[in-house]
């Protein structure tokens, strides 16, 4: 499973917000923990799958903002106790 961070110009209000993961979800019907912030310009979600990042930035510019830059990490969800002792 990848993290995926996304940097956004254009976002300015929640309702900007609403418009990025609509787009992300049409192109990513499967994107887990999806969340857009107007404040940070970002939109970050997690993936199984690779993305197409091509199809996203049309997707995106569609809405009427602009895919600046992405980032691909590896995820690895940790439990409770992970947490706590480190593991």
């Amino acid at each position: 499973m990848n993290k995926i961070v996304l940097k956004i110009d254009g976002m300015m209000c929640d309702m900007c917000e609403a418009h990025m993961n609509d787009a992300v979800r049409r192109i990513l019907p499967d994107a887990r923990q999806l969340k857009s912030s107007h404040a940070k310009g970002e939109t970050e979600f997690l993936s199984d799958r690779p993305v197409d990042f091509t199809a996203l930035r049309e997707e995106i510019e569609k809405t009427g903002y602009r895919l600046e830059d992405y980032t691909v990490a590896p995820y690895e969800k940790k439990g409770f106790f992970a947490r706590i002792f480190g593991k």
